[in-house]
C-alpha cells in the first residue's frame, strides 16, 4: 500500500517540541506501542478464558472431567454472546474454555485458538456434551478475574488470570502452588504486574511531540502489521454475512463517501470479529475493536488522501496513544465504551492526516468525548460494530467543528478546563463512576434480576 501525500512532519516539527532518542517518554511511548499492539485471534475476553482454560489442562497434565470457571461479572458481559472462532460458531464461557482445553496451543497467549484442526471442533462439541462445566460469578474487588480449576479424579489444577487478559498470576496443582505473582490491589500496582511501560508519562502535548518527531523506523514495523491485519479483517467484514453487517448498511444507505467509508470499514472489522470470523486483529488497550477503531478509519483517510506511509505511521502512532492515554484511566473493562475513547483517537489520526495542528487534535478529541461519552459498553456482541461507527463518526464531527471555529466549552457537562482535565475525568466517569451502571448491565445480562 502506498501513500504518496507529501509529509506534513517537516511543518508540525517548527511548531513543536522535539522529543529526542534520549528523553525517557521516547522509548517509553515505543515501549508502549509494542505492549499494545499486539496481535488478538477472536474477541479477547473468551481468549483470555480460553488461554487459561489451555495452561490449566497443561498443568493438569490429562483431559478434565469436571471444569470450574470463576469469573468476575465484566468477563460474563463480555463472554456471553460473543462468538468463539474455530468452535464451529458455539458462544459463551464452557465453549471458551472447551476450545481451550481441547485444541489450544497455551504459549501462543492471545492467539491461543488460531490454529484449530477440523477434527479438533467436534472434539470441542463433544466436550462439552459429557463434560460438567460450571460458571460461578466472582468478586474479589478486580474487575477482570479468571480462575479455571479442572479436574481429573483426585488431581486438580487451577490457573488465575487478574487485571489483564494474559496476566497469569497464580498456578498450582493439587493444592501446590507453582507460581505465584503479585496481584495487586491498586492501580499503580496492577500498572507494575501488567506493564513494563509507564503509562503516567502519556499526555498529549508528549504525544504530539513524540509523533511530529519520532524515527518512523522505530515503530513502523508495529504499525504496518496493524495496517496489514485490521485492513484484512474489514475487507473480510464487508466480504461475507457477519452479525447485523453494519458495515455493509452503511455503504448501502449512506453512500460513498470517506466520513462513511471510515466508519463503514470500521464497522465491518468489528461485524466480522463479533460473529466468528477466524481472522486475527491487532489490538489496543486489550480490545480488538479498539484496535481496529483505531487504525481502520485512518487507513481509509490515507488512501483517499493519497497520504504518504509516513504520514499514515504518524496519524496512527496518535491515534493509539491518545486512546491508551483515555483508557488507562478508565481501566481495562468498564461500563464506558471502549469505542468511544478509541473513535476519539481516530479523530485525532484523521486531523492529522488532513493537515491539523496540535490545537486542532485536541479539540478534536474533547469535542468527541463530549459528544459519545454516554454510549454504555454491553458486552462484546454484534451491536459493537455500530458504536464503532457512531464513536468514528463523533471523532471526525469533531474535528469538522474545530475546522468551523466550533468548539464545546469547559463547563459544557463533562468538559473541564483543558484536555488533561477532561480525560482525567473520563477515567473517572468510565472507572468509579460508572461502577454501578456495570453491575446494572451484569444484572439484567445474566438474568439475577427480572427485566
Amino acid at each position: 500500500m502506498l501513500f504518496k501525500q507529501p509529509l506534513l512532519a517537516e511543518k508540525f516539527r517548527r511548531s513543536t517540541n522535539d522529543m529526542d532518542k534520549n528523553d525517557i517518554r521516547y522509548q517509553t511511548y515505543v515501549n508502549i506501542l509494542k505492549e499494545e499492539l499486539v496481535p488478538a485471534f477472536g474477541c479477547t475476553e473468551p481468549i483470555a478464558l480460553a488461554y487459561a482454560a489451555a495452561k490449566a489442562r497443561q498443568t493438569l497434565g490429562a483431559l478434565p472431567d469436571r471444569v470450574l470457571l470463576q469469573v468476575s461479572g465484566s468477563i460474563i458481559k463480555n463472554v456471553k454472546s460473543v462468538i468463539v472462532p474455530n468452535t464451529g460458531h458455539l458462544k459463551g464461557m464452557p465453549a471458551a474454555a472447551a476450545a481451550g482445553i481441547i485444541a489450544a496451543d497455551p504459549d501462543r497467549e492471545l492467539e491461543v485458538i488460531s490454529q484449530v484442526p477440523e477434527e479438533k471442533i467436534k472434539e470441542i462439541r463433544e466436550f462439552l456434551e459429557n463434560v460438567r462445566i460450571d460458571v460461578e460469578h466472582i468478586d474479589n474487588g478486580h474487575v477482570f478475574d479468571i480462575i479455571v480449576t479442572e479436574y481429573k479424579g483426585d488431581s486438580s489444577a487451577r490457573v488465575r488470570i487478574l487485571d489483564t487478559h494474559t496476566n497469569i498470576v497464580w498456578i498450582e496443582k493439587d493444592n501446590k502452588v507453582l507460581y505465584e505473582k503479585s496481584a495487586g490491589h491498586t492501580p499503580e500496582a496492577k500498572a507494575e504486574t501488567t506493564s513494563s511501560s509507564d503509562r503516567s508519562l502519556l499526555n498529549m502535548e508528549g504525544i504530539w511531540d513524540f509523533i511530529t518527531t519520532v524515527d518512523v523506523a522505530d515503530i513502523s514495523d508495529i504499525l504496518d502489521r496493524q495496517i496489514r491485519y485490521n485492513s484484512a479483517i474489514a475487507e473480510e467484514g464487508l466480504r461475507g454475512d457477519y452479525g447485523a453487517n453494519i458495515g455493509t448498511v452503511l455503504l448501502r444507505s449512506s453512500g460513498n463517501d470517506i466520513a462513511t467509508r471510515a466508519k463503514a470499514w470500521a464497522a465491518a472489522g468489528s461485524d466480522a470479529r463479533m460473529n466468528g470470523c477466524e481472522l486475527p486483529v491487532i489490538i489496543n488497550s486489550g480490545s480488538g475493536n479498539q484496535g481496529i477503531t483505531c487504525s481502520v478509519p485512518l487507513i481509509e483517510y490515507a488512501r483517499e488522501l493519497n497520504s504518504d506511509h509516513e504520514t499514515l505511521c504518524r496519524a496512527l502512532a496518535l491515534s493509539n496513544l491518545v486512546a491508551i492515554h483515555e483508557k488507562t484511566g478508565i481501566g481495562t473493562l468498564s461500563a464506558y465504551c471502549g469505542a468511544v475513547s478509541a473513535g476519539a483517537g481516530a479523530g485525532a489520526g484523521i486531523a492529522y492526516l488532513c493537515g491539523g495542528d496540535y490545537q486542532a487534535v485536541i479539540h478534536t478529541v474533547v469535542n468527541a468525548l463530549a459528544i459519545t461519552s454516554g454510549i454504555v459498553c454491553d458486552g462484546a456482541k454484534a451491536s459493537c460494530a455500530a458504536k464503532i461507527a457512531f464513536s468514528v463518526d463523533a471523532g471526525i464531527l469533531g474535528f469538522h467543528m474545530y475546522q468551523n471555529g466550533q468548539e464545546f466549552k469547559s463547563g459544557d457537562g463533562i468538559v473541564m478546563k483543558d484536555i488533561e482535565s477532561t480525560i482525567r475525568g473520563i477515567g473517572l466517569l468510565g472507572k468509579d463512576g460508572m461502577r454501578e451502571t456495570n453491575n446494572e448491565i451484569i444484572r439484567l445480562m445474566v438474568g439475577e434480576e427480572k427485566c
